[in-house]
């Protein structure tokens, strides 16, 4: 089977967040097993060009239909983890994709509309016709209307489209203009298609997405729900109702070759749940790293990108709970707004000469995984989370979860005290309310497990690292997906 996977990012090359991630781990999971996978990006100014091997220009001059003329774009190929990738660069006076930042303009709609168009008139130019096409979030939302009412005639009518919901709070909200520049009619504008019932006169590229493909995935089964009969469907609840039957939620997996303890050329010291111990020396690392005291402590760890979905003031709060009871604390995010910044810029100033505190407001691949190895709990205050890669990851290193009990969140941790399962299936600790005192109610458990009952505490860290949360499961799941909608 040929997969074409379509998205605006990919680890490592291209990454804003979790959405990489998954781009990348179940790409290479769907290469493992037999089939022969494309992933197709725009080519940013500020990608990690040294996690892309023998990238050549590969089409030197892809003429793309943009308005009443054309966008002249390169095609260059590379190899990033050994997946055959195509980046596009579009060579026009807007400079999409030179501005030294992926996502954040005011014509981000037309800059992945004209992408979207791009990838599409490549495939039928250049000969390529996938049995799926695999797109991504709102970004690539149009990628479906465009094959449907435009390539299908042309001789495409091959391939079938699944489409991944990674976070409907962004839908790509735009202007009617965004059909007419991609030779898309106006008809599309009805409510049962592009047309936003809750915004007059705009086109929705995400409802696009949903009403053409073939299948429609989320990240988690309980973000499924969550989208569908809840406000976090951010008004999309009737639309995906209307196409229930080709709808489904599929756990996120993590890739274990990047994120392991016994493997990690991150940490100083690798590890398992049958050598626990050496997580200790990692533990004592990381301390000397961040000029943290060496006490009898827990260090209690945020690792996040730092904005209102990812519960900034949970985030805050829990540094002043964890200091006040007896532990450590280190974060390392960076935020998407000015305001968040300067908050966490002035906590970093207050608590830069306390022992017990590191706070790191960037972005660092080897410091997040030494911070995985060497904290304890790792805290997760989500107001909405669709899958969550962090927490995976932290059990995957023996570091227990503080969870909200959201999305994937609740699928994924099983709580210490309050779940109904055998203690050894148990992983971490959750909470259901977006307040502080919830939050306190299950930090104050793991950090009183922590001090009081050490051996249960470490029970809990090594049942999460027997968890298998790898892309084997819903790898098999997306090609069954795939097999069914070929069919």
């Amino acid at each position: 089977m040929y997969i074409a996977m379509v998205a605006s990012e990919c680890a490592p090359a291209a990454k804003v967040g979790g959405l990489a991630d998954v781009v990348h781990g179940l790409a290479r999971e769907l290469q493992l097993r037999g089939q022969s996978v494309e992933v197709f990006l725009p080519m940013y100014d500020c990608m990690r060009y040294e996690r892309i091997s023998n990238l050549k220009q590969y089409w030197p001059d892809l003429w793309v239909p943009y308005y009443e003329g054309g966008c002249h774009c390169e095609v260059f190929h590379g190899e990033v983890d050994g997946l055959s990738c195509y980046f596009f660069r579009p060579h026009s006076k807007e400079n999409f994709f030179n501005r030294g930042i992926y996502y954040g303009h005011n014509d981000d709609a037309a800059r992945f509309a004209l992408f979207s168009r791009a990838v599409l008139e490549f495939m039928y130019k250049s000969g390529r016709r996938p049995d799926i096409i695999h797109c991504h979030d709102w970004q690539t939302g149009l990628v479906a209307p465009m094959l449907f009412e435009i390539y299908q005639p042309l001789g495409m009518g091959h391939s079938r489209i699944c489409y991944t919901l990674h976070n409907v709070h962004h839908q790509g909200l735009t202007g009617p203009h965004i059909l007419r520049q991609s030779g898309l009619g106006m008809h599309l504008m009805d409510l049962d298609k592009l047309g936003d019932g809750r915004h007059p006169g705009a086109a929705n590229l995400m409802k696009g997405g949903i009403v053409y493909s073939n299948f429609i995935t989320t990240v988690s089964p309980r973000y499924a729900d969550e989208i569908r009969h809840t406000e976090l469907g951010h008004g999309l609840q009737a639309t995906l109702a209307a196409h229930s039957g080709k709808f489904c939620g599929l756990l996120n997996g993590i890739d274990y070759g990047s994120w392991n303890p016994e493997v990690d050329n991150f940490i100083p010291y690798r590890y398992s749940f049958d050598n626990f111990s050496n997580k200790y020396a990692n533990k004592e690392a990381l301390r000397h790293r961040l000029l943290l005291q060496d006490k009898f402590k827990p260090i209690v760890s945020v690792v996040s990108r730092l904005d209102q979905q990812k519960g900034v003031q949970l985030i805050s709060h829990a540094l002043f709970h964890a200091l006040a009871n007896g532990a450590q604390f280190v974060l390392l995010g960076s935020g998407t707004e000015k305001s968040i910044n300067d908050h966490f810029w002035a906590l970093k100033q207050r608590f830069n000469d306390n022992p017990d505190c590191h706070i790191e407001l960037s972005f660092n691949e080897e410091l997040s995984h030494m911070i995985y190895a060497g904290a304890d709990m790792i805290v997760i205050p989500s107001a909405f989370e669709p899958c969550g890669l962090t927490q995976i990851i932290g059990m995957k290193y023996g570091t227990v979860p503080v969870v909200r009990a959201t999305g994937g969140l609740a699928d994924t941790v099983c709580d210490a005290n309050y779940s109904n399962k055998p203690y050894e299936e148990r992983t971490g600790f959750t909470f259901d309310d977006f307040s502080e005192g919830a939050l306190d109610s299950a930090l104050g458990r793991a950090i009183g497990l922590w001090y009081k009952y050490p051996r249960y505490f470490n029970q809990l860290a090594t049942n999460g690292m027997r968890q298998d949360y790898s892309w084997n499961k819903s790898g098999g799941d997306y090609i069954n997906i795939f097999n069914h909608i070929r069919a």
